[in-house]
């Protein structure tokens, strides 16, 4: 098999993760999540995992360069901008493992990414096989760094490359409803792989049953979908049926923060590789599994799950 090339795009934040203990500061956001897990399941010479963003050029930046690429994540994609800094975050985690969380990202370098893109940036990301985003991915851009986007995935698209969407709705993020239908239905035009949480679905659409959501999807022209129930059943569906894989039963729940990146990691670590469906729903559970039993976004490398013959 040829190099495995995945970009995948979007914002990465100063993470304050509140306890009893006092604030602990690490790094987060939702596909870079993904990107660090995907890199660890991927450890070999036959990926390249880049992640696409901006930052500043401040020590915090210089920070998570360095902490990427000790996770073997290509950062030769990642613009960094002088007058801008990275966002931030503060999350909080009550007894049963759920989160609330308070934001600072207005100017955040990642929003700008698209506006100083040059187009040799946009040409070598397009010549990637695989290319994955998320609904925070587009939510955080202006309007016109959202045309350019739906550029740059019809480009992916016609050169052979699979669109991959988590949708990760986030309603404080969007102006209006409205505009995130609008730019969910654009982005999934695009789209051959759709990674859905059904509790988004039924945010942003109102869906009350799993057909709503597959049928929507399906006329979109999405090739593969898969939807995440949370602690039941993934079900995937593609050319080959519907398949229901169910989900790792964990005994106590610690954090559920990055619960969706780590399975869309594991999926993709499988799927992109040329594994079955049901193979990479199941891995993407224990990979999901595994991390909401330890505090923060990104655990510590040596409390992997041992996944053999990925």
């Amino acid at each position: 098999m040829s190099k495995l090339n995945v970009a995948l795009i979007g914002e990465c934040m100063v993470e304050l993760h509140k306890d009893s203990d006092g604030l602990r500061q690490g790094f987060g956001g939702d596909t870079l999540n993904t990107a660090v897990y995907l890199s660890r399941l991927c450890a070999s010479d036959e990926e390249n995992i880049s992640y696409v963003t901006a930052l500043g050029t401040d020590f915090l930046s210089d920070e998570m360069i360095k902490t990427w690429e000790a996770e073997n994540i290509n950062t030769q994609l990642v613009q960094r901008l002088e007058d801008k800094l990275p966002g931030m975050y503060m999350v909080r985690v009550d007894e049963t493992g759920e989160r609330s969380f308070l934001y600072w990202r207005n100017e955040a370098a990642a929003k700008f990414w698209l506006e100083y893109a040059s187009d040799s940036l946009l040409e070598t990301i397009a010549a990637y096989d695989a290319v994955y985003l998320s609904g925070i991915s587009i939510a955080v851009l202006p309007p016109s760094s959202l045309e350019r986007l739906y550029t740059l995935l019809e480009v992916c698209k016609a050169n052979g490359a699979k669109v991959i969407f988590d949708n990760n709705y986030r309603p404080k993020l969007w102006s209006s409803k409205d505009l995130a239908l609008k730019a969910y239905a654009k982005v999934l035009s695009y789209t051959h792989t759709a990674l859905l949480t059904f509790d988004d679905e039924e945010a942003l659409y109102g869906d009350t049953a799993v057909e709503q959501c597959i049928e929507r999807t399906k006329a979109a022209g999405v090739q593969e979908i898969v939807i995440k129930q949370g602690a039941g059943d993934c079900i995937v569906v593609n050319q080959d049926g519907v398949i229901n894989v169910p989900g790792t039963i964990v005994k106590k729940v610690v954090d559920t923060t990055a619960a969706g990146d780590s399975f869309a990691a594991g999926y993709l670590a499988v799927r992109l590789r040329g594994g079955s469906a049901e193979k990479a729903a199941a891995t993407g559970h224990i990979m999901a599994g595994a991390v909401i039993q330890h505090k923060g976004a990104i655990i510590a490398i040596e409390s992997m799950p041992v996944l053999a013959n990925l």
